[in-house]
Formats: structure tokens, sequence, C-alpha cells
């Protein structure tokens, strides 16, 4: 796992892997570069790579305040069509599943700000953890774009209800850590000192396991979660994203 990122911290101890979003002066904001990181992380956690747990995790004040709308109009300028935009959604959308469906376990340790794909990125990672003073919101409908960053949708509504959800996307309210451990979108909540103690609480127990338990289980777990699911409607994500920012681009 030794690659010069620009944009990840990676480190690695034993059987842990820590990636931190390192790009704090844009408030770790999910980029094409970070995406690109990240899926070079992911697709080398394999058998023979010896990790065991992921734990997720950004630097600076916050963990991450969405994706990078700065890299929107770029995308359009280059292509009007939306083609570098549909590419970046499907960038996130793989970014997304390689987190829910790899063997390691993943963890992600919140604090500051989560917000839109920041929230996206924690609720695909197996175990939450979010400091009393964290932030959440998806903001997307107030930022005229359909919720449709990496398949979050499904995902939400299974882990967090559909009534709730509903809520938080047609209204874009910010909510805190208590209503977010209400809503399953934290699994634990404390003050901002106590994160890694949390996190080092959940991985001691995690490295001891079975490898090919723990493969088990987490293929168990995502294969009864999805079980109702009669088609993946998550694979027009980037297209839908695209249409709306494109049309978006075109009326100004």
């Amino acid at each position: 796992m030794m690659h010069d990122f620009k944009s990840l911290l990676v480190t690695h101890e034993g059987p842990v892997l820590t990636v931190q979003l390192n790009c704090p002066e844009t408030g770790n904001a999910i980029s094409g570069e970070i995406l690109d990181e990240l899926l070079v992380v992911l697709g080398a956690l394999d058998e023979e790579s010896g990790i065991r747990v992921l734990v997720l995790s950004g630097a600076g004040k916050d963990f991450c305040l969405g994706g990078d709308r700065a890299e929107f109009p770029a995308l359009l300028a280059a292509d009007p069509t939306g083609v570098g935009l549909r590419a970046l959604g499907n960038k996130a959308r793989r970014v997304c599943e390689a987190l829910a469906s790899t063997d390691v376990v993943t963890v992600a340790r919140l604090h500051g700000g989560v917000v839109g794909a920041g929230v996206g990125l924690a609720v695909f990672c197996d175990l939450r953890v979010g400091a009393d003073t964290c932030r959440f919101r998806l903001p997307e409908l107030g930022l005229g774009v359909p919720p449709a960053w990496g398949g979050i949708m499904p995902r939400l509504l299974h882990e967090a209800g559909a009534a709730r959800i509903r809520e938080l996307i047609l209204t874009a309210d910010n909510f805190d850590a208590t209503t977010a451990q209400e809503l399953s979108i934290l699994h634990k909540v404390v003050p901002e000192a106590q994160l890694d103690g949390a996190v080092t609480r959940w991985i001691k127990p995690l490295v001891r396991r079975s490898p090919s338990a723990l493969r088990t289980a987490k293929v168990m777990l995502n294969a009864y979660a999805n079980a109702n699911r009669l088609a993946d409607a998550t694979l027009f994500d980037a297209e839908l994203l695209s249409s709306a920012l494109t049309a978006a681009s075109a009326r100004h």
C-alpha cells in the first residue's frame, strides 16, 4: 500500500489501514482525484494484503463537506454534454460499492461537518462513530440537484428508514449527532477527544476474528440487506446527476 497519494494520508499498522481524506483546505470535498485514490486503496484490499480493518477519517476541522462543486463547471466546460460528470458519478458509485463489498471491516470516524457525499462515504462503512459535535446535512435539493451520488439513496433508506430520510432530503435541514444515532447513521456518539478510543475498542476484537468468518459474515449481511431489491436503480445515479447539472448550466 505504498503509494504517493496527493489527497489521502494512508497509514498501515499491522492488520489496520487508516485512510484519511487529506484536503482540509476544501473541507475534504470529494474530488475526482480523491475518488481515484480511494479506488486504488480499496482495490488493493485482497486476502493477501493482510488488512482486516480500514478506518476512514478526515483531516482538519471537518470529515467531509460534500462533493467538490468547483469541479463541476470545469467538467461541463470541457464537455457540455455531461460526459465528464457521468464519469465522475460512476466513479463515486464504484467507491461506495467497494466500501460496502470489501471483505475488510470498514469504520468511519466522523467529526465536524458531514455533508452530502460525506454522508454517503460514511453510511457505506460497516461501523460509524461520530463526535457529539458532528453536524450532518443532505443539501442536494437546496443546491438544485437530485440526491444521486454514489448510490446513497437505497443505502440511507435501508439504514435509517424511508420516512425520516424523506424529511431530511426534502427539507435539506441540518441534524446533529444525537439525531444521526437515532437514525442509525451513527452507531456510537462520543466526545471528540474519545473518537480514537472508540475506534480502537472496535478494532481490538475485529482483528482477532477468523478472516474467513468475517468475510462470510459481510457477504451474508450484504446479501440479506439487498434481498428485496429487484433492480439496482442506482445505476442511473450518474446519469441523473449529469442531466440535472447540464440542464442547470444551459439555463444560465
